[in-house]
């Protein structure tokens, strides 16, 4: 009886004591050690335990370390791992140095092989900007991959892209007019960080370089007077090829402040399939959908649709002052079932147009891995559908989320033809980017039918190459046909597009052709005019075009004043160049395009350029096998 008595007392003085172990925060930042540039998406762990943390933007991270342990590993592809005695630091940096070794470690996922995969997929989708002392299952050494309870799919990959042709160079004396409809999505650059994030380089089909030119933002005037927005162009010498010029035009829209946006009715329609039931789908959808959620007035109005096997209303039309329902609706989600998109799609139509709201802004949010395969599955089905409704003045914008079944070719035709945006989100630092920090831009249209043509003087210009909007092209005709819909415009945001053009070096006033003879315009030999830049656009409920036009100068501008948006938007298209092996890429390397980067990097508060600036150096270790000197 005494035996048991006194190991009762033990037990007992042991749990005490176990039980009052003292947690200490600590908290720091990580940066890569070369250059001091935050390191945004690195995994830190408690060393002997499944607690660990990511870290955000600016490279800093919390976590809560209890008296037990003492160490810190820090991981993070492309990077060696390090591991920090903490020694009752409360605050700790650490720099971190590249390697090339980092790159070749793999480990087998649900599906299928890839390379190391730190938490920026695993952890930081669904955690990102918690406080740390997340708990991941497994043991230490695993908490920065992605297990295969993360991730459950089949050993292939059917993620869909639409392929890219890319433009060539163009005769201006064949075909002087350069047409095409502006874009303001953006999803492509973040689906090419996951890519790289996850240890791998993206399809080349996947980029589109457009798409992560305009993912930034750019310091370009606003407009004046009642003009939604301004126009902005430089012309400088070509950073990958000396003998040619760049042309960067910026189009910035006005921005509005949110208390004067008009009134929203907006539809969430949420796939909820078996497909999205990973950790980097529903869970990080909701989460994305919550920040949504803080920044609705009293005036809007929120209703959620939902389909699997089935589509259905979760929630009825609801004022955003009723916020703890909405997140409850959210919060209760659960995937399961095949993936009826064409019926729920049809379901949140409806519920909108029932709530219709006449001065309002009518959008039905749509957020999906786009992997529809019951119902309206095919594209040009899906593009009959939102066609039809669009003219009601419902429009539909897209956000993507995963990865392995994704389907990027869909969901781009779907905010291309709804008159929407489409963004993809492989964090919550991306959700909280288009939701919460371009929340204007993202749901409130203040221009539709947005067309740019460009006349080139063929007295200053040989050629010209439209860097990147493939499948934004429009005929000549088309620039003035207000029936041929166009790209749109959201508040605030801005539309870059980069054109390489090969000056005239040997002036031939007359074509040398048999049937026909065309002599140069004195307008066009005594001008010194570069090209004549037209705009037309609609208001968001109107049906006449407007005109804008512009006068550019073949006046170079010297490198020294180059505006940090050229150069940077240069750095993204040479980037972007190179991940596509581009034939037109001329000396563009890694080394060149970081260098152009980091001397446009500027204030970057949200770190959105050091990140590119990170992102090109692993994707030059995986391209090139090994490390380069900076």
């Amino acid at each position: 009886m005494k035996t048991k008595v006194f190991l009762l007392i033990v037990i007992g003085l042991i749990t005490m004591n176990l039980t009052t172990v003292k947690a200490q925060l600590i908290k720091g930042q990580v940066f890569d050690a070369t250059d001091k540039t935050p390191l945004l998406g690195v995994c830190v762990v408690v060393k002997g335990t499944t607690v660990g943390t990511v870290t955000d933007a600016q490279g800093n991270y919390q976590v809560q370390m209890d008296s037990l342990h003492t160490t810190l590993v820090f991981s993070f592809i492309g990077y060696e791992t390090k591991e920090f005695l903490v020694k009752g630091r409360t605050v700790v940096n650490v720099g971190l140095n590249l390697s090339a070794m980092s790159l070749d470690e793999c480990v087998v996922v649900g599906y299928g092989e890839q390379k190391q995969m730190d938490a920026v997929q695993a952890i930081s989708s669904v955690f990102s900007g918690r406080v740390a002392g997340v708990k991941v299952r497994g043991n230490a050494k695993r908490a920065c991959m992605a297990p295969s309870e993360m991730y459950v799919h089949e050993n292939f990959n059917t993620e869909g892209y639409s392929t890219i042709h890319e433009n060539g160079f163009t005769e201006v004396n064949l075909n002087p007019l350069s047409t095409f409809s502006i874009d303001v999505d953006a999803a492509s650059y973040s689906n090419i960080r996951r890519y790289i994030n996850s240890g791998s380089l993206p399809p080349v089909d996947a980029v589109r370089i457009e798409e992560m030119i305009n993912y930034f933002t750019y310091d370009y005037p606003q407009p004046e007077g009642n003009v939604p927005f301004s126009i902005h162009t430089e012309l400088a010498k070509c950073p990958w090829n000396n003998d040619n010029y760049l042309l960067h035009v910026g189009l910035q829209g006005k921005k509005i402040d949110s208390r004067e946006l008009p009134a929203s009715n907006l539809v969430f329609l949420i796939d909820v399939s078996g497909s999205m039931q990973d950790a980097n789908k529903l869970p990080l959808l909701k989460s994305s959908f919550i920040l949504l959620t803080e920044q609705l007035r009293p005036q809007d109005r929120i209703a959620i649709v939902v389909y699997a096997g089935n589509s259905g209303v979760v929630l009825p039309s609801t004022p955003g002052s009723n916020k703890q329902k909405i997140k409850g609706a959210l919060e209760n989600l659960q995937a399961g079932g095949s993936t009826a998109g064409g019926e729920g799609i049809k379901l949140a139509y409806k519920i909108a147009e029932e709530n219709f709201m006449e001065q309002g802004n009518n959008r039905i949010i749509l957020a999906t891995d786009g992997d529809f395969n019951v119902g309206a599955s095919s594209n040009a089905e899906m593009e009959r559908l939102i066609e039809k409704e669009r003219e009601k003045g419902i429009f539909i914008s897209v956000l993507g989320f995963g990865m392995g079944n994704y389907k990027d070719d869909k969901m781009e035709i779907i905010a291309d033809k709804g008159n929407g945006n489409y963004s993809y989100i492989d964090n919550l630092q991306e959700a909280k980017k288009v939701l919460v920090s371009e929340f204007g831009g993202t749901l409130f249209t203040i221009a539709k039918d947005v067309k740019f043509q460009l006349e080139f003087n063929p007295a200053q210009v040989a050629k010209y190459r439209l860097i990147g909007y493939e499948n934004r092209l429009l005929n000549e005709e088309d620039f003035e046909d207000d029936k041929k819909d166009a790209g749109e415009m959201g508040a605030g945001h801005s539309v870059t597009a980069l054109y390489e053009i090969v000056p005239v070096k040997d002036l031939k006033t007359d074509r040398k052709l048999k049937y026909q003879n065309q002599n140069l315009t004195e307008a066009a030999t005594q001008s010194n005019d570069l090209v004549t830049l037209k705009l037309r656009y609609k208001e968001p409920d109107g049906f006449q075009s407007k005109l804008i036009d512009k006068v550019v100068l073949n006046q170079p501008i010297a490198l020294n004043e180059l505006s940090g948006d050229f150069r940077f938007s240069a750095s993204v298209a040479e980037f972007g160049m190179l991940l596509r092996d581009s034939e037109f890429k001329g000396t563009a390397t890694f080394e060149s395009a970081i260098e152009l980067a980091k001397r446009a990097k500027g204030s970057d508060d949200e770190g959105y350029r050091c990140e590119m600036i990170r992102l090109i150096q692993t994707a030059a270790m995986m391209k090139n096998g090994s490390a380069f000197n900076e």
